[in-house]
């Protein structure tokens, strides 16, 4: 079990996904999110801007095996000019997908408040995603359980505009 000095919350006091259960939160997680994006899409950001309390952005990139362009909606954090994401999938034990089509095309582009804008996203390093945690904890509180309940090292990426 890794141990982040940053998450205030206590593995133990997290719900653990069962085994059993990953297929049907993942098939539940797919086929919301494929709805917000369509409502979020057409409303141009006016439907469905938030998530348990967070505010969504609509991410559009290109996907890493593919090279199709993919549409999905993320929470996400204002800092400064800068967007950033969580690929928190929840705390389950597996990045998003959409962590890979990053990785592999960070040129992406952001739907948030109405305006859809170019940006360049860079996963942080460890030191920045401490430093951004607790910013991140107060916009979207679950942050810090999600981290908790998984071993891998969530991947926090700033997005810059271009």
């Amino acid at each position: 079990m890794t141990k982040y000095d940053y998450v205030k919350t206590r593995r133990e006091d997290v719900v653990q996904y069962k085994e059993s259960q990953l297929p049907m939160i993942k098939a539940f997680l797919k086929f919301g999110s494929r709805a917000q994006a369509k409502i979020f899409r057409l409303s141009k950001g006016r439907l469905m801007k938030s998530f348990l309390g967070g505010p969504v952005c609509l991410v559009t990139m290109t996907g890493a095996k593919t090279g199709k362009t993919r549409q999905i909606p993320l929470i996400h954090i204002c800092d400064g000019e800068n967007k950033v994401l969580v690929a928190s999938c929840g705390g389950m034990p597996k990045n998003p997908v959409w962590y890979y089509n990053l990785k592999a095309h960070p040129q992406i582009k952001i739907m948030a408040d109405g305006e859809e804008r170019e940006y360049m996203a860079r996963q942080v390093s460890d030191e920045e995603k401490a430093a951004l945690w607790p910013l991140l904890v107060e916009t979207y509180s679950d942050f810090d359980e999600y981290q908790a309940r998984t071993d891998r090292n969530i991947p926090v990426f700033s997005c810059e505009p271009l």
